[in-house]
């Protein structure tokens, strides 16, 4: 059960990755500009994040 867990957790990330980009894009046209700007980071941290459990 855990191996499957753990082989679905990147691509979990990634999808989860690709709605904060998402949402911080939304975010930041609708004027919001910090909360937006914090998402794309959190994309970034997670896009990292799912490098590092590759390798």
């Amino acid at each position: 059960m855990t191996e499957a867990i753990a082989q679905a957790a990147p691509g979990i990330a990634m999808l989860a990755a690709f709605a904060c980009v998402a949402g911080g894009v939304v975010t930041i046209r609708r004027g919001d500009r910090r909360k937006g700007v914090l998402m794309l980071v959190m994309a970034a941290v997670l896009v990292g994040n799912v490098l590092i459990w590759t390798v």
